[in-house]
């Protein structure tokens, strides 16, 4: 493992140090099997914003199947490594604070890829709040939940009744099942779940 100078993963320069290292044991490296099925399934395009987008291999993904979508992420390395990685589809990608962007489109669904396994827990609640500030009644936050308690992190993970606590004020959990295709750093932890906004 590399050597690191920053160690809070709440300031982009954590991100920056770790994508110019090329140190992503977060990354799959390709759109999840879980995500392709979910899309299958809507029949329909789905305006759709990705937080801590990485690489944002999906953002590229979702816009060949037709759906707006918007990708944003705070570490100025990690947007030009994803700008980079679409190439003509660069222009999905923004260097934006999930807390404070506003997205350019009424949100049908966030999608959700290791970016609150990414946030220090302080930040959960504030999290939960902008999820369901962005999102208008009946949207989905959508996508894969490192559900288990880790002592430190990232990632941190987070038990799945702290999960529901989190999110139970503003959500209702409509869909919940162990996925089988995780990188190692989430393997036998990672839920694909669908959370419809009250």
């Amino acid at each position: 493992m590399p050597s690191f100078a920053h160690r809070d993963p709440s300031r982009a320069e954590f991100w920056d140090e770790r994508f110019a290292s090329a140190f992503m044991p977060w990354d799959a490296a390709g759109v999840p099997q879980a995500l392709r099925d979910f899309v299958a399934g809507e029949g329909a395009a789905r305006a759709t914003l990705i937080p801590g987008c990485g690489a944002a291999y999906e953002a590229a993904w979702l816009d060949a199947q037709g759906w707006p979508v918007r990708a944003i992420d705070f570490a100025p390395v990690a947007v030009e490594s994803a700008k980079a990685q679409l190439g003509p589809r660069a222009s999905l990608v923004e260097q934006a604070d999930f807390f404070t962007y506003t997205p350019p489109f009424t949100l049908d669904v966030i999608y959700e890829r290791a970016f609150l396994c990414a946030l220090p827990r302080a930040l959960w609640q504030d999290y939960a709040r902008r999820m369901a500030q962005l999102l208008p009644q009946g949207a989905r936050l959508a996508g894969f939940f490192f559900l288990k308690e880790t002592p430190k992190g990232p990632p941190f993970g987070i038990a799945a009744d702290a999960l529901h606590a989190l999110l139970a004020q503003d959500f209702v959990c409509e869909a919940d099942r162990l996925v089988g295709d995780s990188v190692p750093v989430f393997a036998g932890a990672e839920h694909w779940m669908v959370w419809r906004r009250r």
